[in-house]
């Protein structure tokens, strides 16, 4: 066994995280990034720092787990989410929405602030917001978020017409405030070995499978899938794609966009 190989191993017996159900090529990216940022040489030394370090155990979590977010990333997606709340909304009783592996809470707020910008009535909306890393899930449940040299969070918030109803700001810092968190919860749950849930109008699932080993994407998909209702809506990232047999499901609504409405379930 090589020092990668048995550092793969040390990673899924002593974290939750399921590494080898990941792209080696990822793992190795976000593994190296980790390596360089506490000056360690090898897998070898990398690994006798994880079991002497519960921190660098949570920071590598951390890294391996939550991908690149943003507050309505992709504005193309979100306006035509717009739409989708919209109709939506047409019907009598409340949505309920999935935002799956959602990182910090960007996705899950945004859709909350997207919902109350749309005029959806708060009292129909409830948001669920998901994903393997209790860190992650935390920091999402602060609420609190900061701008850098990479991430202006005015530029991203500027999607909406009236940003300022939603969020409190404090110089280079903003805070969700009550009326979009209100709608929002949050879980922890892992897409592949996790069950499905239920009921659910709109589910987002986007850039998740794109990181996984051919073989793991499909019960993500099947997760997914089985957790809409009929009429529901499932949001994949622009680069990901849906089996033919679960394609065989849903009606393209947006194929450019990997927008699919369910029209018979499994």
């Amino acid at each position: 066994m090589s020092d990668f190989d048995d550092l793969l191993t040390y990673i899924e017996s002593e974290t939750s995280f399921a590494s080898s159900y990941y792209e080696e090529s990822y793992l190795d990216r976000r593994i190296s990034a980790r390596m360089r940022r506490t000056d360690v040489q090898n897998y070898g030394e990398y690994r006798a720092l994880l079991r002497d370090s519960t921190s660098e155990r949570a920071e590598l979590l951390d890294t391996l787990s939550v991908n690149v977010t943003s507050f309505f990333r992709d504005e193309k997606v979100w306006t035509a989410l717009k739409d989708v709340l919209r109709e939506l909304d047409a019907g009598s009783r409340s949505l309920d929405i999935w935002s799956a592996a959602c990182a910090d809470g960007r996705e899950p707020y945004s859709l909350a602030m997207l919902a109350l910008d749309s005029g959806l009535s708060s009292r129909s909306v409830d948001i669920l917001g998901t994903d393997i890393d209790e860190n992650a899930l935390d920091r999402a449940r602060q609420g609190v978020y900061m701008s850098s040299r990479t991430t202006d969070l005015d530029e991203q918030l500027s999607f909406l017409d009236s940003p300022d109803q939603f969020v409190k700001s404090d110089g280079d810092q903003i805070s969700i405030g009550q009326s979009a968190s209100d709608l929002v919860s949050f879980k922890r749950h892992d897409l592949i070995t996790g069950d499905a849930k239920d009921g659910f109008d709109l589910v987002l699932c986007r850039n998740v499978c794109i990181y996984l080993d051919t073989e793991y994407k499909r019960p993500i998909l099947e997760t997914v899938s089985r957790s809409l209702r009929t009429g529901g809506y499932l949001v994949l990232g622009q680069t990901e794609t849906l089996p033919p047999d679960i394609k065989d499901r849903f009606e393209a609504v947006d194929p450019r966009l990997r927008i699919y409405r369910l029209t018979e379930s499994e």
